[in-house]
């Protein structure tokens, strides 16, 4: 009896965990000290009430060289997930800036939308750059899951201008670096490559690919191309960290495989790290957030603080 009580209140400690989890944060978490937030900067005039960014800037005012940029992209299927919810802002002190943006999720509009909000925020930082002591030639983007998603496509695609619509058109919205934690790559073959993984029928009519295209994936295969990043891999891309556990049972580590192969076959700089018994999520060991530090300060060049 007593085996069984503890079994049902770990149980319902895991749900409210994974209901937590979901559910949009409603504050926002202790910032690192010296580091203050600029909340809900709109990077579309008169949008959508979730186009939108928070800032992470040192309290200190900057009186050197302007601060390279890290973007950081929530993850959450492209249906839930808030920017408030940020990792990058803890490396302010290290002498960066951090966005940590907002999108439109998959309930409100079906892709390219989500490219098109991520590739919007970055042109308007960096038509915004000398206000906020950025460089605007040394951005990087971060993202996990649906973001390292929407990452991986803001490296492949700064060289066309597709998804580039709305304001400061005359602005890149490229990226210098890329660090994208187990994200969708080649959605048409994600169920191929988790089958028999325990991995979810990405092709089913409601799982989060077929909810961002606005219908199943194989019957919308044209979209699923168009999204996927490895659609636009092709020399001068910038430089990739790619992360992905071998335990993840969400996205199938083939599609961090495939990324990697084929911007090595194309010429590009690319580093994949595989975890280890790692699922699918931000738990990861020191080593890998000491990965990602270094990757950042390697292509960033931080101003020193």
């Amino acid at each position: 009896m007593r085996t069984s009580l503890l079994l049902l209140a770990f149980s319902l400690a895991a749900l409210v965990q994974t209901l937590r989890a979901q559910d949009r944060p409603r504050t926002a978490p202790p910032l690192p000290p010296g580091v203050h937030a600029l909340r809900d900067l709109a990077y579309v005039a008169n949008g959508h009430a979730l186009q939108k960014l928070d800032l992470y800037l040192p309290d200190t005012p900057d009186t050197g060289a302007p601060r390279p940029l890290i973007i950081w992209i929530h993850g959450g299927g492209w249906k839930m997930g808030d920017k408030r919810m940020c990792l990058a802002a803890r490396l302010v002190p290290q002498g960066y800036v951090v966005a940590s943006l907002n999108y439109r999720l998959s309930q409100d509009a079906v892709f390219p939308a989500q490219l098109e909000d991520c590739k919007a925020a970055v042109r308007w930082l960096r038509a915004h750059a000398a206000d906020y002591h950025l460089d605007p030639n040394r951005f990087a983007a971060w993202g996990s899951s649906a973001g390292g998603h929407l990452v991986a496509l803001l490296g492949t695609t700064g060289k066309t201008r597709e998804f580039d619509v709305g304001a400061n058109l005359n602005i890149s919205s490229a990226v210098q670096c890329v660090v994208d934690y187990f994200g969708p790559a080649d959605i048409l073959s994600m169920s191929r490559m988790g089958a028999g993984q325990g991995q979810m029928d990405h092709d089913g009519p409601t799982s989060p690919e077929a909810q961002l295209l606005g219908g199943p994936v194989q019957q919308n295969a044209a979209l699923a191309r168009r999204a996927s990043p490895t659609t636009y891999v092709q020399p001068g891309a910038p430089p990739f960290l790619i992360v992905h556990g071998d335990a993840d049972t969400t996205v199938p580590m083939g599609q961090s495989q495939l990324l990697d192969e084929k911007l090595r076959a194309a010429g590009d700089s690319s580093t994949l790290h595989i975890v280890k018994g790692g699922g699918h999520g931000l738990r990861f060991g020191p080593d890998v957030y000491r990965l990602t530090e270094d990757f950042l300060k390697t292509h960033l060049k931080p101003t020193a603080p």
